[in-house]
């Protein structure tokens, strides 16, 4: 992965565990569930429903801490100082053009005792051969995978390594047992529950219930020894989100610790309730998580038309979102959509020269331009055929504050003369109709910050366009010149940040002149702490710990697991 790779010391972040031992009380609060509540983390945010599913291998279905609390992966990536961190993994080099080693930790053992090898990373992505796999193709350009020793796998790739592709990788998969997995099926490997997860992280499975999952720590964690790290809750209990309402009544009482839901109102609760706190003491409150963006099928006219789609982005007044249902809690996004991680890949001339803004007078003016009048006196224009423009933007129900913001988008876009209404159909109908293309405006967040921004390239372009979109290019854009852009990204070398500016600025140029996608605001990495029982949550002040404090899923990879190593009980 190149010269920003970060090693942790020895004295990195270490809490003793003897200051939680200390702090040992009684069964507090109503939620405890027999825990002893000064040693017991309680956290919510991700699921949803009842706990089902175990299996590390299903990025998007995994129960809260099955990945970072029990599985883990061969290195954590840094977002903040985008730099990579050793794990599972000591050291990794590139022998030549297509030939990679990692070399696996030594002393790492399985929670059944069982030694971690190279021979479990090789397996771990020759599971990859399986086409229901998550990472299945990483097996367009990887030739091989094979352990030469205990603590060695090398990989063997075609002349067209994906670098990029490969790095985010490394850091987002989790290893998992050879010994345990090698007889599964395919059917096992992608859908079987894995009730009995055995893992190398800082937890052990406990139990679950219809409306929590725990943790036990593992006091033979590997990390302990090698990088002196200790978890201090010695129990994590997540809670499944029922409502807000409930959420933040959790919060308030602090039977919640930290809550990474998006809870209206929680920037008068952070300035007021002096138990409570964020990342940030003032707005935005949260850190940037993921952009959301409004997405045009452009499979249907007029939304196929780029001009009619730089109109439609330049009647949007971002502004009343922002302020408006979320209340300042996130920040509205660059023209490009790049997370603010990305600054340094924006190109500003191209932003300058392509980009748009809240403009209604340039909106008129394209649509104008482009042939879009008002033919029929109503107030909304006609396609240049004379044809109406009725468009539908869809949000789920229930979602309040996503569904606010499609009102005033719609409203927004009315003023100009374009027909735009919203509409809140049940989640699951929302996204099989939105996977079909049966849409015909949807917003969409689904591309987290990561290692780098060809993630985010490649849910904008990639191609080619399957009947069944159900992970990237709902708005079935097609470009064959913007793909192979973000497939020539996909093959620069992490650490030549030179190369990979140049080419996303040739994507930008396509993405601005084009309007495949609309960014309209950063979501926030929703996360809101409260002190009572546990202190030391990251924050943006110099005498705190910087990393993500969530515990959404695939982010422990992205150091939020640290988190825990930091935390001390309160007035322990």
């Amino acid at each position: 992965m190149g010269n920003r790779l970060r090693r942790l010391s020895a004295a990195a972040t270490a809490v003793a565990l003897t200051a939680a031992a200390g702090c040992t009380g009684g069964e507090g609060g109503s939620g405890s569930g027999g825990y002893p509540r000064q040693e017991t983390l309680f956290t919510t945010g991700t699921l949803w429903g009842p706990p089902s599913n175990w299996n590390p291998i299903m990025s998007g279905s995994y129960t809260t801490g099955v990945v970072g609390y029990v599985y883990e992966p061969l290195f954590l990536f840094d977002p903040q100082e985008q730099e990579y961190v050793p794990w599972l993994a000591e050291s990794e080099e590139w022998v030549d053009d297509t030939t990679y080693e990692v070399t696996v930790r030594e002393g790492v053992t399985w929670s059944d005792g069982e030694a971690l090898t190279a021979e479990d990373v090789a397996f771990t992505y020759e599971l990859a051969r399986f086409e229901t796999v998550p990472y299945h193709n990483v097996w367009d350009y990887l030739d091989g995978v094979e352990a030469v020793d205990e603590h060695t796998a090398r990989f063997e790739f075609t002349d067209d390594v994906r670098r990029q592709e490969f790095a985010y990788y490394n850091y987002s998969n989790p290893i998992v047992p050879r010994h345990l997995w090698r007889d599964r099926s395919e059917e096992e490997v992608t859908t079987g529950a894995n009730e009995e997860p055995v893992g190398t992280g800082p937890y052990l499975y406990e139990d679950h219930s219809e409306d929590r999952q725990v943790y036990a720590r593992n006091e033979d964690w590997w990390a302990t020894e090698a990088l002196d790290l200790e978890v201090a809750p010695s129990y994590i209990v997540d809670i499944v989100n029922s409502s807000n309402d409930v959420t933040n009544r959790l919060l308030d009482q602090g039977e919640i610790d930290i809550s990474n839901n998006f809870l209206p109102g929680v920037d008068q609760k952070i300035d007021n309730n002096p138990n409570i706190s964020s990342y940030y003491d003032e707005p935005p409150y949260m850190l940037s998580a993921n952009t959301a963006w409004l997405v045009p099928n452009t499979t249907r006219e007029p939304l196929g038309d780029a001009a009619f789609r730089k109109a439609l982005a330049s009647s949007i007044d971002i502004g009343r979102i922002v302020e408006g249902p979320y209340s300042n809690l996130v920040e509205g996004a660059d023209p490009t959509g790049l997370l603010p991680v990305w600054q340094d890949y924006i190109d500003q001339e191209v932003v300058d020269e392509r980009g748009f803004s809240f403009d209604p007078g340039e909106a008129e003016s394209l649509l104008a331009e482009a042939g879009y009048e008002d033919n029929d006196g109503d107030g909304m224009v006609e396609t240049p055929g004379g044809e109406p423009v009725s468009l539908t933007l869809e949000v789920p129900s229930g979602w309040t504050d996503w569904m606010e913001a499609a009102r005033l988008i719609a409203e927004d876009a009315q003023e100009v003369g374009i027909d735009v209404s919203a509409e809140f159909p049940d989640q699951a109908a929302l996204e099989d109709a939105r996977n079909a293309g049966e849409f015909d405006l949807v917003i969409n967040n689904e591309r987290q910050i990561s290692n780098t921004p060809w993630t985010y390239y490649d849910y904008i372009f990639q191609l080619p366009v399957q009947e069944q979109q159900t992970t990237v290019n709902f708005g079935r854009y097609e470009n064959e010149r913007a793909w192979q852009l973000t497939q020539d990204l996909a093959r620069i070398p992490v650490d030549d940040t030179g190369a990979m500016q140049e080419t996303i600025s040739r994507i930008q140029e396509i993405q601005l002149e084009e309007m495949p996608i609309i960014p309209l605001w950063y979501n926030g990495l929703w996360s809101q702490y409260n002190t009572q029982t546990w202190t030391g949550f990251p924050t943006a002040a110099e005498d705190t710990p910087e990393h993500l404090p969530t515990t959404w899923r695939n982010y422990a990879q992205l150091g939020s697991v640290l988190m825990l190593t930091e935390l001390e009980p309160a007035g322990g």
